[in-house]
């Protein structure tokens, strides 16, 4: 197959999905199309998502939906103060076998052991367990006395934070963030969605979900996500934009020093990068542009930059100061190279 016969069927396949993704989708939730864009982005990046919305705002639904949709297994863990690592990765048993009378272990699989992680309420549960979810996030396995035991491929979490109430919770430490792709914020409804949230959920309603993909053909769309070529100017781009918001180095702006405490990681580059894959690719593009960085930059680095006392006493949020950041960088390649601050940065 030649790179254009590949760069059309790619096209099609993701396009095809997305399309059935949304249809089915759209039979429950209603708006939220920011939130549901970028939660396919992660999906096909195999990343994992942060959620943060007031009660209320269908975080739950939306994410079962999704697993129906996907034909993947779900699992709901409610973390609470006393919730305990072996709760969500499972235990091992003393087993008596019938047949010979004599005693062996056996492991009983936790919640962990699904495609469809939701994590709901994270910050509500102790330092521990928190660890003990975001170790298996990065592995992909679980190890419980002295075996290893592979999660399920694909293997997505989706955890909610609500920004309220939050005496007696204990917050997600930065660099345990870090694990998360995106951070994404959901929003109040519209008028018009609220209207039409009010008239379906106070009817009788019957919706029958269809399945659109096996678990099989999403990690083939996966691995489409990794094929999509990048050039070095978008990659360039994507660097300095991240770069601009670690203190102490050459080339950030002023506002920068006076705002951040903590700047974001090389991690979040290739959170960027592979975003704007996804996201080309979910728009019928082969390539990745710098719309595409520019579109990802707050849910991929809103979470991972820290404010100062000074910014946050003044009711500067994260996503100010990216959006900050992205008004004086240039997108064009002859801007950007040419500006002596950005030579700076690329001779760092």
């Amino acid at each position: 197959m030649s790179e254009s016969e590949f760069a059309a069927s790619a096209i099609e396949k993701i396009s095809v999905a997305r399309a059935r993704i949304l249809e089915q989708l759209g039979q429950v939730i209603v708006g939220q199309s920011d939130v549901i864009e970028e939660l396919l982005i992660c999906l096909m990046s195999r990343g994992h998502c942060l959620l943060e919305g007031a009660p209320g705002l269908a975080k739950t639904l939306m994410i079962s939906t999704l697993s129906k949709v996907l034909e993947l297994s779900f699992s709901r863990i409610q973390f609470t103060p006393d919730l305990m690592p072996a709760d969500i990765t499972g235990t091992e048993i003393i087993e008596e076998n019938k047949s010979t009378g004599s005693r062996e272990f056996r492991f009983l699989q936790g919640p962990l052991f699904s495609h469809v992680i939701l994590a709901d309420e994270i910050n509500r549960t102790p330092p521990k367990t928190q660890a003990a979810l975001l170790e298996a996030m990065q592995e992909r396995t679980v190890t419980v006395g002295r075996v290893r035991h592979e999660l399920a491929d694909p293997f997505f979490v989706l955890a909610t934070q609500n920004p309220i109430e939050q005496e007696g919770t204990y917050p997600l430490p930065e660099a345990q963030q870090d694990r998360f792709m995106f951070k994404v914020f959901v929003k109040y409804p519209t008028f018009d969605d609220e209207f039409e949230i009010a008239r379906r959920t106070t009817a009788k309603q019957s919706v029958k979900l269809e399945p659109v993909l096996t678990a099989e053909e999403l990690i083939e769309l996966q691995s489409l996500v990794r094929d999509v070529p990048v050039s070095d100017h978008v990659i360039r781009y994507a660097i300095t934009l991240v770069r601009q918001t670690r203190v102490g180095e050459p080339g950030i702006p002023e506002f920068v020093k006076e705002m951040l405490a903590w700047g974001a990681g090389p991690r979040s580059v290739q959170f960027l990068i592979l975003g704007g894959k996804a996201r080309a690719l979910l728009n019928g593009r082969t390539h990745v542009s710098t719309d595409d960085i520019q579109a990802l930059a707050k849910p991929v680095l809103r979470h991972r930059i820290v404010l100062n006392y000074g910014a946050e006493s003044e009711g500067v949020s994260a996503d100010d100061v990216i959006d900050r950041i992205l008004q004086e960088t240039p997108a064009k390649e002859d801007q950007l190279t040419s500006d002596a601050r950005f030579q700076k940065i690329f001779a760092s």
